[in-house]
């Protein structure tokens, strides 16, 4: 049945739509801006002349970063340190989350382990015993220092049980009739019908990796260790950071500290634009099904 839409539902609704697109244009301004002054020449990024289209088009930036070692260096490191730690952090937020759904009459000790685990969200032991800590194990200046300290990401571990409780709880009860254990209840019927949830804090896991640029400044000692953000970051605040070689110069005519930087910063999140629209229709129904209870 078609149901005719109000005069002031109307206005709600367009009012949302100008917004949502307003908003939206906001956030790919300062991107779009980045990417033009990237395929810009140096003399007009240092006259101020471009907005978002690129003035004197030229490649010269692009292809002084790809010859750079140290950024295919550092953007390994992080294809690494996203590897290891989607798969780490997945593995344990399930195997936390699953016990974790159960009710009391289950498992004792259920309420113990929640708070447990939601009273690291609220208190922190600070910088200095956090580094110390991982100096002491040992980590310092290897990936696992960027990985182990936040293995278990409790905020995802939350999303992951709400999810878990409010599947039925029948699928379960007939596994266990037919002679399943809890192990392979677990991963052939709690994972498989868990996907919408679990894509959504693949998503928070893979972005918080690539983008954490703090911990790699902290935590490693030597420039050829640090992840593409950190590198990133010392680029942007470095107020020089091309050395002139005399043999260049006339490459180093056409570029400039700016659109080098522009360029790293673009190359450094298009893996990141190119991942998130596939698993972007995951996003509200994994975060709506993990946040209530069903």
């Amino acid at each position: 049945m078609h149901h005719r839409l109000s005069f002031g539902r109307k206005v709600f609704v367009t009012g949302n739509y100008i917004f949502l697109i307003a908003l939206s244009v906001l956030c790919l301004l300062p991107l779009i801006h980045m990417l033009a002054i990237s395929f810009s020449s140096s003399s007009a990024a240092a006259a101020g002349l471009i907005k978002l289209w690129p003035v004197d088009f030229t490649l010269a930036s692009y292809r002084y970063i790809l010859n750079k070692p140290e950024f295919f260096a550092s953007f390994g490191i992080t294809l690494e340190r996203v590897a290891l730690g989607l798969t780490i952090n997945i593995a344990l937020s399930i195997l936390c989350a699953y016990p974790l759904s159960k009710e009391i009459k289950d498992f004792k000790f259920r309420t113990l382990y929640a708070w447990y685990f939601i009273f690291t969200i609220l208190f922190g032991g600070g910088l200095i015993p956090w580094y110390m800590t991982i100096n002491k194990t040992g980590l310092i200046d290897s990936i696992w220092a960027l990985v182990i300290p936040g293995a278990v990401p409790v905020f995802n571990v939350i999303l992951l049980l709400n999810f878990f409780r409010g599947l039925p709880k029948e699928i379960e009860e007939s596994a266990f009739i037919d002679g399943a254990g809890h192990w392979r209840v677990l991963w052939t019927m709690y994972v498989p019908l868990s996907m919408p949830s679990l894509a959504t804090i693949s998503l928070f896991t893979v972005v918080g990796h690539w983008n954490a640029w703090f911990d790699g400044l902290i935590l490693m000692n030597f420039p050829e260790n640090y992840p593409l953000s950190t590198y990133l970051q010392l680029m942007v605040i470095n107020s020089n950071p091309m050395k002139l070689d005399m043999a260049n110069i006339q490459e180093f005519a056409e570029i400039s500290d700016r659109t080098t930087r522009a360029s790293q910063i673009f190359l450094g999140a298009l893996p990141i634009l190119m991942v998130y629209p596939f698993l972007q229709k995951y996003f509200v129904k994994g975060i709506v099904l993990g946040s209530v209870k069903g």
